[in-house]
């Protein structure tokens, strides 16, 4: 019998993008994946026109059976106690995109990647931001040149509204992670337009 799947999910502060990511979580969960959910500052404080921090938190914590992980101190282990196979984030804001590319390490997500990254292991970044495609354009492209980073496939959400908006197509995650697991890309990396 082999072990299931751990998986780390770290979510940021994008918060229309939430209630796509929850059905991805309950799949994974559903699959027999141990889940656990970890929070940046803002994504497991703020409430918003999206919902509340409790109400996330308390969804996370029913969908996964366990707490989130939401201080820097308590991601810092994820690395030296081996906890995951493989860490999401998803969403992955152009902000928490910019601070991996540049190697800061202020919030609980971002020490998380560094930590799991301390043992080799695939970092999935599901990318959700208004500037994809001016701003974090070049710390996309950065990642894209790391190893052990690995990308859901995505694309301009909305070329017409927002032409630099970029968003990653979350029914992808779970395929994503399965390449990632093998040391592949998922391609194609960048999709048509639409809603995905």
């Amino acid at each position: 019998m082999t072990n299931p799947l751990r998986i780390g999910f770290a979510l940021t502060g994008s918060f229309c993008t939430f209630s796509r990511v929850l059905p991805v979580i309950q799949s994974l969960t559903g699959d027999g994946c141990v889940v656990t959910p970890v929070l940046s500052a803002n994504a497991g404080s703020l409430d918003t026109r999206f919902g509340t921090a409790a109400g996330w938190r308390d969804r996370l914590s029913t969908l996964t059976g366990r707490a989130p992980i939401d201080t820097i101190a308590a991601a810092e282990p994820i690395g030296p106690k081996a906890m995951f196979d493989v860490l999401v984030v998803a969403p992955c804001t152009g902000n928490t995109l910019a601070k991996l590319a540049h190697g800061i390490t202020d919030t609980p997500v971002t020490m998380a990647v560094k930590s799991h990254l301390r043992s080799e292991k695939p970092v999935v970044l599901a990318v959700s931001t208004n500037d994809g495609l001016a701003g974090s354009a070049a710390n996309l492209g950065m990642l894209l040149n790391r190893r052990h980073y690995y990308f859901v496939p995505l694309r301009q959400d909305a070329p017409a509204a927002k032409p630099r908006s970029l968003v990653a197509d979350m029914r992808l995650v779970p395929d994503t992670i399965a390449s990632a697991l093998e040391g592949r890309q998922l391609q194609p990396i960048l999709l048509a337009p639409g809603d995905g």
